[in-house]
């Protein structure tokens, strides 16, 4: 049985197929956030401080942490604003952290300060990548997030993405770096552009888990980018793809209607034995009056945190960051 093992200074995680689902908060990145963005580069990190200690709150297993602000040049200043923050954090919580850049040297400063077994998120099928990041995993024994592109960019193509995959594992290998060490990424597309993107996913992650046998994760919400009430389309989504074997999502905790898809899917996929979470959970849960709006709706950030251009943001960075 394939298990990633990732950890703090005092908790140990391990992401499985035989593991409740593994729920990384992504609310700790600036990508499409102007307000946190500026209060990082000032030096400011209460709402980091908040986002971090709110995500655990409400459920997080880890929590991913970039550092990337695109309004300066994130060669320069990346480093060691990356390492700042992850030393806030760490600081806080005990939960694992996920080390989130596309720039080479930020990874390598924060990896050097991170206690415990971070998540490395992460490397492409890009040549230049795989000779940047594959070392430094290897040299700090830590687990790496494998995103399914490469020179040519992102295939609509899931047998290609497949392959991307199969070309990292096997490069990954050559370094000493064992499967179960690979978090794949299979790089879900959004479905209100791309009719078949949620049947593209679901085939794609049981490829992974059969023939590559390796742990999985996405940027939850791109599945719903565009469309009106994407949480409904993101809570929907996650009991599909933990049902076709993902296990591991970036996405946002602090949405009720999501994390309950999530602690429902553990119960019946087997991950919570005997309901003994939801129990405890939802023992004396309190369903909403008819006609009221949803909290979760209430609960939207200003500025638009959470709204799925994460993972898009950071590949546009790829190809300037070294």
């Amino acid at each position: 049985m394939t298990r990633t093992i990732v950890a703090s200074a005092t908790r140990e995680i391990i992401i499985g197929f035989d593991q409740p689902f593994c729920v990384i908060g992504e609310r700790i990145n600036p990508t499409g956030r102007k307000k946190l963005a500026a209060e990082m580069v000032a030096g400011n990190f209460d709402t980091v401080i908040k986002d971090a200690l709110e995500q655990v709150a409400a459920g997080a297993t880890m929590l991913d942490v970039n550092a990337g602000v695109t309004a300066v040049d994130p060669n320069a200043t990346e480093p060691a604003l990356l390492v700042k923050t992850l030393e806030i954090v760490q600081g806080l919580v005990d939960v694992p952290l996920s080390i989130d850049s596309s720039v080479t040297a930020a990874i390598e400063a924060a990896l050097k300060v991170a206690k415990g077994r971070p998540l490395v998120n992460s490397v492409t099928g890009e040549e230049e990548k795989l000779e940047a990041i594959l070392p430094l995993v290897k040299k700090y024994n830590v687990p790496v997030v494998a995103i399914s592109n490469d020179e040519t960019g992102i295939s609509m193509d899931p047998d290609v993405r497949f392959a991307v995959a199969k070309k990292i594992v096997e490069r990954a290998a050559d370094y000493g770096i064992p499967a179960h060490d690979i978090v794949v990424d299979p790089l879900v597309m959004p479905i209100g552009a791309l009719g078949d993107a949620g049947r593209q996913v679901f085939a794609l992650l049981r490829r992974l888990r059969e023939e590559l046998k390796v742990n999985t994760t996405c940027g939850l919400s791109n599945i719903s980018f565009g469309l009106p009430h994407r949480h409904g389309i993101n809570a929907g989504f996650i009991p599909m793809v933990i049902g076709a074997g993902m296990t591991s999502a970036i996405m946002n905790p602090c949405r009720p209607q999501e994390m309950e898809a999530v602690h429902a899917a553990n119960v019946l996929n087997g991950t919570d034995a005997n309901c003994t979470y939801w129990i405890k959970k939802y023992r004396d849960h309190q369903p909403a009056a008819a006609g009221a709006a949803p909290a979760a709706a209430a609960s939207v950030p200003a500025d638009g945190a959470g709204g799925g251009r994460r993972r898009g943001g950071r590949e546009a960075r790829r190809g300037a960051a070294g």
